[in-house]
């Protein structure tokens, strides 16, 4: 049985922690952060944000003290761009650079290989904000825990989710977050708002067109139609909601299902962007 795992999520307006290992047992806990502490998924303030996390680690009982975090994509930007097998780094270096460029010196810029085996070379590389990367350290130190990955939230959720290639419609906070997802690796996510909620079908599908048109331009290929939308919502959508959403967007909608290797009694829902970190290859 490999080791357990502490993961740690601040991507959202509810601090998670998980503790434990794909298909062993997870010890989950979860709490409001302190006002004041973060801002739409920007730690504001480590002390505070931090001696919340340390009564919440408390509270569920967790042993292990080395954490994996989550954080909110709206601090770093991504892509996923594909490279021929003899590129040279220094072309790579460039075109990244030309896709991400770092407005200021609080940027700092990450890439790494996934994919592999595909006569491609494609290459994940994100732009963060390395003031919120140091903020977060420091809300896990504040915690009496080790920070050692800092991981964003779509990175995550794409690897808990089974289905290679999806939508993740994610309503559990607000703004609503659309996550395209080919390949098991994020491609684009999109934040939005819905209004009055009075014909959510429409409001949903103007959330979810920018991801879809995102692919289309990058690819040069419609998202396969075969590939589902499936919501994480704390309440199901209706069926009549689900079956309009589905007309307007011509991707079949359904409810987020259970990833794999994770008990019943785990509430995956609000618990899934954890659960993607423990699932990490790499601690």
């Amino acid at each position: 049985m490999p080791a357990s795992r502490l993961a740690v999520d601040l991507s959202g307006t509810t601090l998670r922690v998980l503790e434990g290992t794909p298909g062993g047992v997870m010890r989950c806990g979860e709490g409001a952060p302190p006002p004041g502490s973060m801002d739409h998924g920007r730690v504001v303030d480590p002390t505070l944000l931090g001696q919340a996390l340390r009564q919440l680690v408390a509270r569920t009982e967790i042993s292990g003290n080395r954490a994996l975090i989550a954080a909110s994509d709206a601090i770093a930007s991504f892509r996923v761009l594909n490279f021929s097998t003899g590129t040279a780094d220094e072309d790579i270096e460039a075109e990244l650079k030309r896709q991400l460029p770092q407005q200021s010196d609080r940027m700092s810029l990450r890439r790494t290989d996934v994919l592999p085996g595909r006569g491609l070379r494609t290459i994940y590389a994100v732009i963060w904000d390395r003031g919120q990367v140091q903020a977060m350290a420091e809300t896990a130190r504040h915690a009496g825990l080790e920070p050692a990955v800092v991981e964003l939230k779509s990175l995550c959720v794409a690897r808990a989710i089974a289905a290679p290639s999806c939508i993740l419609l994610d309503m559990t906070g607000e703004p609503c977050e659309a996550v395209l997802i080919d390949e098991h690796v994020p491609r684009v996510s999109h934040v939005f708002t819905i209004g009055s909620g009075s014909d959510l079908p429409t409001e949903l599908a103007a959330g979810l067109r920018p991801v879809l048109t995102f692919y289309r331009q990058s690819t040069g290929a419609e998202f396969p139609a075969e590939s589902p939308i499936l919501v994480r919502a704390d309440q199901m959508l209706p069926t009549l909601t689900a079956t309009r959403l589905e007309g307007m967007i011509g991707h079949p909608v359904g409810p987020l299902p259970q990833p794999p290797r994770v008990r019943p009694e785990v509430r995956f829902v609000p618990f899934l962007t954890c659960i993607g970190l423990v699932m990490r290859r790499r601690q």
